[in-house]
């Protein structure tokens, strides 16, 4: 019943700009944390950016601050990621992930979100 479905990803060279989608179905969320996370072969999934469920409050990881921009549209259920000068280690997998309804703390820790989307490849080349 509840999924998170990201999209938006793809090949893009270094220097470029690429925005990331993610419907979340099943429940509202718009009172709940939101955050992407990423994840590269041989590595542990890692925080990129979160948004608070009742404020407008956001966090990055250091290596995408001033560079990824998270937002939301609560009234339709979705997230979004903004990516701009991208790097090639920034190729990854993107996931979604949310908390619970009424969870509105944003948290950098994987297991503070319970539902989580696919994910979506992430590549940028140089």
């Amino acid at each position: 019943q509840v999924q998170l479905i990201e999209s938006g990803g793809g090949l893009v060279q270094a220097g470029g700009s690429l925005r990331l989608s993610c419907a979340a179905s099943g429940q509202s969320f718009s009172d709940a944390a939101m955050g992407w996370f990423r994840q590269s072969p041989g590595k542990e999934r890692e925080f990129v950016a979160a948004h608070s469920g009742s404020t407008e409050t956001t966090y990055y990881a250091d290596s995408v601050q001033g560079r990824f921009t998270i937002s939301r549209d609560r009234a339709k259920n979705l997230v979004f990621l903004l990516m701009t000068e991208l790097k090639p280690e920034d190729t990854a997998v993107y996931y979604c992930a949310a908390r619970s309804p009424g969870y509105g703390w944003l948290s950098v820790q994987r297991n503070a979100y319970d539902y989580w989307g696919q994910g979506t490849q992430v590549t940028v080349s140089s």
